[in-house]
């Protein structure tokens, strides 16, 4: 909170100018009987002035309190910009159940929106399955790079990479087992941008793993950051090419880990997200 915000540096709560009444003391009463009740009701209309006062006041000192929050946020200390955090304002990304998401807004913003909803395609569950990879592929990357990139992932995704994770070469789980891809941005940073093509940082973390009685491969977590070279190319951002690091990862927590039918249920039962700014 800056100085100049600070509610006591205006003589009252939020700048209200509230003050206090004094009252006369003393044990005489000029007026008999008829003084003390007009005295009582004084007393009570004060003190119902007296609460609204407060109402009022703790209303403008909150509001103050966001204004002060966003001026102390930026650049100071090495806290993030208000801005990486506050609603952009811009029309939000286009988006249907089940579909990837389209329609980003052509500057940085809408590059980092895409950058993050695209990680969350490329560290998938359903990258790992033939039949939707191709189709994933012709969604997120550029036209002129889809050959290319569909040839490497079918390369480096074969029937035995597949095997050492427990799937079949359709890239499905055995009977009874659930396998866990799934990735959550945590935040995102442009590092070069222009009007056709925007670098992001896309710092995430993830769950992979089969879950399952028998799995000798249960899900865990990660933590990893992708770099993706954006091009704006048919009204829309797309990737033009990706890169993954390990890093940076907190200190792992005292949490209990869940039962194999819990960490499935789970994953069944809770949808993702769509990332926009």
């Amino acid at each position: 909170m800056s100085l100049g915000d600070d509610p006591e540096d205006s003589g009252g709560y939020g700048g209200t100018g509230q003050t206090r009444t004094r009252y006369p003391e003393g044990g005489s009463d000029v007026y008999g009987g008829a003084r003390r009740g007009n005295r009582s009701s004084s007393r009570s209309l004060v003190t119902v002035v007296g609460v609204v006062v407060l109402l009022i006041a703790a209303i403008a000192f909150a509001n103050r309190g966001g204004d002060d929050a966003s001026s102390s946020a930026k650049g100071t200390g090495g806290q993030p910009d208000v801005a990486s955090t506050a609603p952009s304002g811009t029309k939000p990304v286009q988006s249907t159940p089940g579909v990837i998401p389209t329609g980003y807004a052509h500057d940085a913003q809408g590059a980092q929106s895409a950058a993050a909803n695209y990680a969350t395609v490329l560290v998938s569950a359903d990258i790992l399955k033939p039949a939707r990879r191709a189709e994933l592929v012709q969604q997120v990357f550029v036209t002129d790079k889809q050959a290319a990139l569909t040839a490497k992932f079918n390369k480096a995704y074969s029937a035995e990479f597949l095997s050492k994770l427990g799937l079949d070469q359709n890239g499905d789980a055995a009977p009874g087992d659930t396998y866990v891809s799934r990735t959550v941005p945590i935040g995102t940073k442009v590092t070069s941008a222009s009007a056709t093509s925007a670098a992001v940082e896309v710092w995430c973390t993830g769950l992979y793993g089969t879950a399952g009685a028998d799995s000798t491969d249960p899900v865990t977590s990660d933590w990893f950051t992708m770099t993706l070279q954006m091009r704006w190319a048919d009204s829309d951002w797309k990737v033009d090419s990706f890169s993954q690091k390990d890093g940076p990862a907190p200190v792992p927590g005292d949490d209990k880990a869940s039962s194999a039918d819990d960490m499935a249920k789970a994953v069944e039962e809770y949808g993702g997200f769509t990332y926009a700014r």
